[in-house]
C-alpha cells in the first residue's frame, strides 16, 4: 500500500453532532490532520449515548484520527489561538449555529484575508440568506422538509429513516466538495468557500421521487418496506420467515414465474404485463406470489431465488450485521483504538490499490490541547492561567 492521500493536509474543524464530523473523519481517514476545537464540556455528540463501554456510539463512529483541542472562544487567548490554528491549515470546517462564525471574526471573507489558501465550509440547516436561515435544522426535521417522511413509512403513518440521512448527505457533499477544492486550489493557487445546506444535500437525495410526483401528478404512495414504484420488490412471507427480493425486468419476472413460483403461466397473467400493471394490480400480485412462497420454508425460497439469480436478501438486525460473512471474508473489520480500549471498526468502503487509510484513535476531550499550543509556540499552563484571569 502506498502513503495516506491527504498526508500533510491540515484541517481545523469548529465542530458538532454529527454533519462536519462525518465530514472530517473521512478526510482524517485519508491521512488529514484533523484539529477538533472543543469547548470544555466537549463536542455535545460526546454525550448522546453511553453505549459503548460508556463512550458515545455516535462520538465513536464520528472521530476517530482526529486531535481534539479544547479552547475558551469567548476570550481572547483562545481567539488567538484558534486564529494561530486557521493561518497555518488548508480547511476549516464548521457547523456552528447560523451566524456564529461571523461573531467569532473568522467568516469567509475574515478567514481568508489571513489565510488566502484557506478551504472554508460551512455547514448549515438551510443555508446563508431566505427566511429560514436562523431556523434551528436537526436531522428529522430535515427529513420533513425535504418530503422524505412523506414517501418513507406506511400509508397509515409516515417514518424517519433510522440513521441521520440529513447530516450523512451534508457531511458526504462537505467532503467531496473539499477534495475538489483541494484539487482546484493545486491549480490555482486560491483558497475557496464552500457552502453545504442540509436541505439541498438531502433534497439532492429526493430528485427522484421528486421527478415522479412533479411531472407524474401524484407522489409516490408510502409503502413501508415495498418499493414504491417497481413490484415485486420487498419482504415476502415464506412458511417461517419472511424474505427479501426484486425483480428489475421482464426477464427476471419470466424467470421468477418459472423457476422460484413454478407457475410459468402466470408470466402470461395480464394483470401482470410490464412493471406499471404488476404495481397497479400490486395486492392481487402478491396475493399470488404468497399462496406459492407461504408453503415453502425461507431456506428453499431463498435457494431458488439464487439459482434462478433474483436478487434477494436476508433482513439482519445489527448483531447480525456485525457478523456478516461476506465482511468477515473480505477482512473489513479493524481494531480502533479508544479511551475504553479497542472497539472493533469497519474500514471505509472505497480500497484503493494504490493508497492506504487510517483508523486512528477516539480522543479525549482536550487529548491533544498541550502538544498543539506547543507547535505554535504557546505555553499551555500560563494560557490556562491567563483565561482564567480573564
Amino acid at each position: 500500500m502506498g502513503s495516506l492521500p491527504l498526508e500533510g493536509i491540515t484541517v481545523v474543524s469548529l465542530e458538532q453532532a454529527v454533519a462536519a464530523p462525518f465530514a472530517t473523519r473521512q478526510l482524517a481517514d485519508l491521512g488529514a490532520r484533523v484539529i477538533k476545537v472543543e469547548r470544555d464540556t466537549g463536542d455535545f455528540a460526546r454525550g448522546y449515548d453511553t453505549k459503548v463501554h460508556g463512550m458515545a456510539s455516535y462520538f465513536v463512529w464520528l472521530n476517530r484520527s482526529k486531535e481534539s483541542i479544547v479552547l475558551d472562544l469567548k476570550s481572547a487567548e483562545g481567539m488567538a489561538v484558534l486564529r494561530k490554528l486557521v493561518c497555518g491549515a488548508d480547511v476549516l470546517v464548521q457547523n456552528l449555529a447560523p451566524g456564529a462564525i461571523e461573531r467569532l471574526g473568522l467568516g469567509p471573507e475574515e478567514a481568508l484575508a489571513l489565510n488566502p489558501r484557506l478551504i472554508h465550509a460551512s455547514i448549515s440547516g438551510y443555508g446563508r440568506g431566505g427566511s429560514y436561515e436562523q431556523k434551528k435544522a436537526y436531522d428529522l426535521l430535515v427529513q420533513c422538509e425535504a418530503g422524505l417522511l412523506s414517501v418513507t413509512g406506511t400509508p397509515e403513518s409516515p417514518a424517519k429513516v433510522g440513521v441521520s440521512i440529513a447530516d450523512i448527505s451534508a457531511g458526504m457533499y462537505a467532503y467531496s466538495g473539499i477534495l475538489t477544492s483541494l484539487l482546484q486550489r493545486a491549480t490555482t493557487g486560491r483558497g475557496d468557500v464552500l457552502e453545504i445546506s442540509m436541505l439541498e444535500a438531502l433534497g439532492e437525495w429526493m430528485a427522484q421521487p421528486y421527478f415522479y410526483a412533479q411531472y407524474g401528478g401524484a407522489p409516490p404512495a408510502r409503502s413501508g418496506a415495498q418499493h414504491a414504484s417497481i413490484a415485486p420488490y420487498g419482504p415476502f412471507g415464506a412458511a417461517d420467515a419472511t424474505v427479501f427480493f426484486g425483480i428489475q425486468n421482464e426477464r427476471e419476472w419470466a424467470k421468477f414465474c418459472t423457476d422460484v413460483l413454478q407457475q410459468p403461466g402466470l408470466a402470461q397473467d395480464g394483470r401482470f404485463a410490464g412493471n406499471a400493471l404488476r404495481v397497479d394490480n400490486r395486492p392481487a400480485l402478491h396475493d399470488a406470489i404468497n399462496a406459492v412462497l407461504g408453503r415453502l420454508p425461507a431456506a428453499e425460497v431463498l435457494s431458488r431465488l439464487d439459482a434462478a439469480g433474483i436478487a434477494n436478501a436476508q433482513l439482519r438486525d445489527m448483531h447480525e450485521f456485525a457478523a456478516h460473512p461476506q465482511l468477515a471474508e473480505r477482512n473489513r473489520w479493524r481494531d480502533v483504538e479508544s479511551p475504553v480500549g479497542p472497539l472493533r471498526s469497519l474500514l471505509p468502503p472505497v480500497t484503493s490499490r494504490e493508497a492506504d487509510v487510517r483508523m486512528g484513535p477516539v480522543p479525549e476531550i482536550g487529548q491533544h490541547t498541550e502538544r498543539i499550543l506547543a507547535e505554535l509556540g504557546l505555553d499551555a499552563p500560563a494560557l490556562a492561567r491567563s483565561e482564567t484571569t480573564n
